[in-house]
């Protein structure tokens, strides 16, 4: 169903008085404001009794010992209880005892990590080093050089010398060289590159 223009503007008139009317009413009927007296006059002096915290019925305010007990108190209006360890009924098998002296902790002895003295340490760092050493070949003449390499440095030694200050050739095999620190008294056999061990 279409409205026309004419429908459509008495319509609109008639919302525009109802309005109006509203308005009017409102500014007409105007409520005064209400007073009351006031409860506390200033510089008054209240006494108000203090709210004491939950204690259990023997007197004691202990929290841990007030929350177990509420613990133990079923809420009424549960069927069962998520949290509460015991039968599916909902209730408790029994009650938990309550502790009134103070836990002791007992200590057990953790795994100890043996500690290595300061000369372990070294001969540990001395062996390591040592082994960080390839030897290359050897050159059989009448002094038998031989030829070790380091970290890219060459050395060419003959068995009896020292290198890197403290380091010695203390034995030379066919396939393999034993490498002696004069700190440290530690011994490395340094097997020849390429051959099968």
């Amino acid at each position: 169903m279409a409205l026309t223009t004419q429908q459509e503007k008495k319509i609109a008139v008639a919302l525009f008085a109802v309005l109006a009317a509203l308005v009017l009413y409102r500014m007409v009927s105007v409520e005064e404001q209400k007073t009351a007296p006031l409860t506390f006059t200033q510089g008054m002096k209240v006494s108000s009794p203090v709210r004491r915290g939950i204690a259990l019925p023997g007197g004691s305010s202990d929290p841990l010992l007030v929350f177990l007990e509420r613990r133990i108190e079923k809420y009424p209006g549960v069927a069962r209880d998520l949290f509460r360890m015991g039968s599916t009924s909902g209730e408790a098998n029994r009650r938990p005892a309550l502790i009134t002296q103070p836990i002791t902790t007992v200590s057990t002895p953790t795994s100890t990590i043996p500690v290595k003295s300061p000369e372990e340490i070294a001969a540990d760092a001395a062996r390591a080093d040592l082994s960080r050493f390839r030897f290359l070949g050897y050159l059989t003449d009448k002094d038998s050089s031989l030829f070790l390499s380091k970290d890219g440095e060459l050395f060419i030694v003959k068995s009896g010398d020292t290198l890197l200050k403290n380091y010695q050739v203390k034995a030379v095999g066919k396939d393999h060289v034993v490498l002696f620190d004069t700190i440290t008294k530690v011994e490395v056999r340094v097997e020849l590159t390429g051959s099968a061990k």
